[in-house]
Formats: C-alpha cells, sequence, structure tokens
C-alpha cells in the first residue's frame, strides 16, 4: 500500500518547485505514478508512506507539445498514448508509435509519462533507446533565487546507470526534446520472457531516412535498451550505413557488428543471438515505414515459402 501524509497537485512550475525544495527527506514527485505504484506492493516495496507526494499532472504548462526549429518539445506530462493518438507527434517521431504500442497496455499508456520512464532509468526501458536514437534531451527546472532556471541535458548523459540520472534532488524534468524527423521511417523491435505486458530482454529503436530515389541511406539512427546498465547508440554503424546503396546485404552485415555491443550480466547469450536480428529488423521495418523500395526480410521470407 502507497500513504502519505501530505498531497499537494500544484498548478505551476513555480509553486511546485517551491513544494519539492521544502519537502521533507523521502518525498516524491509524480505525474502518472505507474512505477511507484506497483512498487508500493507486498513482495515489492511492502508497504510505502512518503512525508509528501507532489502531483504535477495539474501544471498546463508541462501537459502540451511545441514543434519549432527542428525539434519536438514535449511537456514532461505527455503520455504514451499521445504517440498513438496523435498524427502530428506520430508524424514527427517516427519510432515512437511503434514503441507506446509495445508499452504496456492501454490503461497504462493513458497515464504513464515518457519523462517518468526516463527519469526510472531502468536498463529495460522502452523509451529511452527511442529517444536516444532521435537526438532526445532533457529540460531540467530548479529554483536559483526567486527565479527558475532552466538546463537542457542529453539523454546520453542524463541516463547513469540503472535507477540513476544526472537529475538533482530540487530539480523537475519540464520537457523531453528530440529532433523533429518528418520523413523518416521509424520501427521499435522488442523481446521479453511473456507475450503480455511484456518488459524488455532486449529492445531496439530505428529511425531511417533516404535520398530522393530511395535508393541510399540518407540518415540512419540505431539505438539498443536492455543490453547493458544504460542505452547504447550505434554511432559506428550508423556511419558504415549513410550514404550506402540500400540492399539486404549491407544492412545483414551492419546488423551483425551489434553482436559485441551486448554487456548485461545475465542472459548474455540470448542477447547476443536476438540483438543482430533486432538492428537488421528494426532499419528494415523503418525503410519499409518510410517507403523505401527495397525488398524486407518479410518479403524475402515469402519469396521463399
Amino acid at each position: 500500500m502507497l500513504t502519505c501524509d501530505n498531497y499537494h497537485r500544484p498548478t505551476t512550475l513555480e509553486e511546485a518547485l517551491h513544494l519539492l525544495r521544502e519537502a521533507p527527506e523521502g518525498s516524491r514527485l509524480v505525474a502518472g505514478a505507474t512505477d511507484i505504484l506497483p512498487y508500493a506492493r507486498e513482495g515489492r516495496g511492502g508497504d510505502v508512506h512518503l512525508p509528501a507526494m507532489i502531483d504535477v499532472t495539474r501544471i498546463e504548462a508541462l501537459s502540451d507539445y511545441t514543434i519549432a526549429d527542428g525539434q519536438v518539445r514535449l511537456g514532461a506530462n505527455i503520455v504514451f498514448q499521445d504517440f498513438l493518438t496523435d498524427t502530428t507527434l506520430a508524424r514527427h517521431l517516427p519510432c515512437m508509435p511503434f514503441c507506446a504500442v509495445w508499452f504496456a497496455d492501454d490503461q497504462i499508456r493513458e497515464q504513464a509519462t515518457l519523462a517518468g520512464n526516463l527519469i526510472n532509468a531502468s536498463p529495460a526501458a522502452d523509451g529511452t533507446p527511442a529517444v536516444l536514437a532521435m537526438n532526445g534531451a532533457v529540460e531540467l527546472a530548479r529554483l536559483e533565487g526567486g527565479a527558475v532556471a532552466r538546463r537542457t541535458v542529453p539523454v546520453a548523459d542524463f541516463v547513469k546507470g540503472p535507477g540513476r540520472t544526472d537529475l538533482a534532488p530540487d530539480e523537475i524534468v519540464t520537457a523531453v526534446i528530440c529532433d523533429s524527423l518528418d520523413g523518416y521511417g521509424g520501427a521499435f523491435e522488442k523481446v521479453g520472457q511473456r507475450r503480455s505486458l511484456v518488459i524488455s530482454v532486449a529492445c531496439a529503436a530505428a529511425v531511417v531516412k533516404t535520398d530522393v530515389s530511395g535508393q541510399f541511406f540518407e540518415d540512419v539512427r540505431i539505438a539498443l535498451g536492455g543490453v547493458g546498465p544504460v542505452p547504447q547508440r550505434l554511432n559506428d554503424i550508423e556511419e558504415k550505413l549513410v550514404g550506402e546503396r540500400i540492399s539486404a546485404g549491407i544492412i545483414a552485415k551492419a546488423s551483425s557488428a551489434a553482436v559485441e555491443r551486448v554487456a548485461s550480466r545475465s542472459r548474455i547469450a540470448y542477447r547476443r543471438r536476438v540483438v543482430a536480428g533486432f538492428v537488421e529488423a528494426a532499419i528494415e521495418d523503418a525503410l519499409a515505414a518510410a517507403n523505401a523500395p527495397v525488398h524486407t526480410r518479410m518479403q524475402r521470407e515469402e519469396t521463399h515459402v
């Protein structure tokens, strides 16, 4: 059971920051609360009592998004379901609908925020590799004197390890900022130990853009999750593909190099088996989403049936 002495629902960022600064040690800031509620159950966290909870879901400034100057700024209250229902977000962040559809179920997606998924810093988080593939960054706010001060940290630097981030105790995540990738194709691959509400053993996110002819890679971005303590961007593999003519052979060759990225302390052999296939499938699926005229893995398999 989860209980608290005080439950606050601020309506402005300034109010939330003041409450956070004055809150007793051990207090928590929440939005969707989809991590803390399951944790506060017998057998996991047991009974959890907090001095205060600060619920930021009523802060309108954290609940919208803007697109400008080649970037998408997502307010920290944006939930995973938004990537399935908002066609503008789906177009500009093309791997997020595929990530979101894998994420838990409808009820959880309506509550769980992308920002919270990043803050939780689980090695198995779905949102982190997807945001990493889109050059994502986290915007943080704190009080300095009587004013709100902000800083922006790339997601690659924000996530420090399992459950550890660069978030200071007096800071609030106000936004997730990603490149606008309108015109790209996106994909997300995932495998877990059960068929429903899958927690990733490994996952891969990819976004791809081709040249005008659709025959050459113009841009490729790939990231892995669940293969080590932090998500990994496959910059070297991306560099090998950019500018090359699209073919099944070059995709397979580049994907096989991803196997060496597996650095988990458990199920290493299994993860290595799936990673190469995941990267290959993610690139091919992203190409298909970008309407590139290339035979995908599925099409090749169909021709051999």
